[in-house]
């Protein structure tokens, strides 16, 4: 009997993805606190416990083609990368050119070939067309859950992200729209 090989828990994709490597330099020193860091450009790095929950929240699975709005550094895109293994994919997108190449640099660095980050287009919200997905993860705070990133999930597709500091999880289902808020307040930054 052949085994299906073991992905990692969340705990331990983010091992697998050290923060540090994902930060700049004058910020690598910070790394394993738990607290935002600033990258630069009015952006920050998402506190560890945050990023776990709201990756735990997602519920990631091998094989899923999964959306990392508002990738930042990339270090939610890296973890996703170890969660969804050689036959998913990860797709970050990020508004700020220096953290795309950044980013993408540091992906390529760590052999995550099933991952990548794309400069995001400020008048379209994620990458609609190269969707559908099963999972999509927002590190940005909404004022309303996003229609337009509900549209890009498969049917039975899960969205994680902040609606007016609420953690919240989206579930589409078909032309319905679940969404279940999670215990505590988040403060991200402004989804544009």
């Amino acid at each position: 009997m052949t085994r299906e090989p073991r992905l990692p828990t969340v705990a331990e994709a983010m091992r697998l993805a050290p923060r540090a490597d994902y930060l700049p330099r004058g910020a690598r020193h910070a790394a394993r606190l738990d607290m935002p860091l600033s990258i630069g450009d009015g952006v920050t790095n998402s506190q560890p416990s945050t990023v776990r929950t709201m990756i735990e929240l997602l519920d990631v699975r091998p094989g899923h083609r999964v959306l990392d709005v508002g990738s930042g550094s990339g270090w939610t895109t890296g973890i996703l990368a170890h969660l969804v293994g050689p036959t998913g994919s990860v797709l970050g997108v990020e508004l700020i050119a220096r953290l795309v190449l950044a980013s993408d640099e540091v992906l390529r660095a760590a052999g995550l070939t099933q991952a990548a980050v794309a400069q995001a287009d400020p008048d379209v919200l994620g990458a609609p067309e190269e969707g559908p997905y099963d999972r999509i993860l927002v590190s940005a705070e909404a004022t309303e859950v996003p229609g337009e990133l509900v549209d890009q999930l498969v049917d039975g597709g899960v969205m994680v992200a902040v609606v007016r500091d609420r953690l919240v999880k989206v579930t589409r289902r078909g032309d319905d729209v679940e969404v279940v808020p999670a215990p505590g307040r988040y403060r991200f930054v402004p989804l544009r």
